[in-house]
């Protein structure tokens, strides 16, 4: 069964300053290479909680997970910041976040009001 998956307006800004910056520093080409990476991994949580590469992170709140998403070993290495809502089959898609960064204070630090009780 599929869940519906949809990305809060921070994890599109996050997006979009992501690809903007892989393309200043790497080239239209390579951003548009990572862009597509970025948009897999997140179509794949459309497979669910069961979705193998998923952390779960309830330290960060429940039904929070983290995937992973790498273009390369060395470059390229962002975490999906996810909300799950098993009753009605939807994630939200919270924050992109490099890896280096502190995912709980981007959480707090996040604009928007929680989006899923």
């Amino acid at each position: 069964m599929k869940w519906h998956v949809r990305l809060a307006g921070q994890a599109e800004q996050d997006f979009a300053s992501i690809v903007g910056w892989t393309q200043k520093q790497f080239g239209a080409q390579q951003a548009a290479t990572y862009e597509h990476t970025l948009r897999l991994a997140i179509r794949a949580l459309g497979a669910g909680p069961l979705l193998r590469g998923i952390r779960w992170r309830d330290d960060l709140g429940a039904g929070i997970g983290v995937l992973r998403v790498a273009r390369d070993r060395r470059r390229g290495r962002h975490l999906v910041v996810f909300k799950l809502n098993s009753g009605e089959q939807k994630i939200v898609v919270l924050r992109v976040l490099h890896e280096s960064m502190d995912i709980e204070r981007h959480l707090i630090d996040s604009t928007e009001p929680p989006l899923i009780h």
